[in-house]
């Protein structure tokens, strides 16, 4: 079965600190059923000198979140879509949104 979700997909945060907050997909990591959401679910993580004059810093960075908190917004609609699979005249399978009924690609 193919993928819902894909690098570059536009989603909308469902749950979680970040609801409602928007942003791409910069990563999925399937192993974990997780997708990395640009600007969403920041961490900050301290990171020691590793080096004699290098300074100590606090570095904040984006953590991947569970996949099933995130939805794909329909292009048309601008407004999150569940998302089912059909197949073309030629056999491809293409995603299309339940909201609008219009492929995403």
């Amino acid at each position: 079965m193919p993928a819902k979700i894909k690098r570059g997909d536009k989603v909308v945060v469902l749950a979680g600190k970040d609801r409602g907050k928007r942003g791409t997909v910069r990563a999925i990591i399937t192993k974990h059923n997780r997708v990395l959401v640009e600007g969403v679910n920041i961490i900050k993580k301290h990171q020691r000198a590793r080096q004699q004059g290098q300074a100590s810093a606090i570095i904040e960075r984006e953590a991947p979140i569970h996949i099933s908190n995130v939805m794909l917004v329909d292009p048309r609609s601008d407004e999150p879509t569940r998302v089912t699979f059909r197949r073309r005249e030629d056999g491809t399978l293409v995603r299309v949104g339940k909201r609008s009924g219009e492929d995403i690609e």
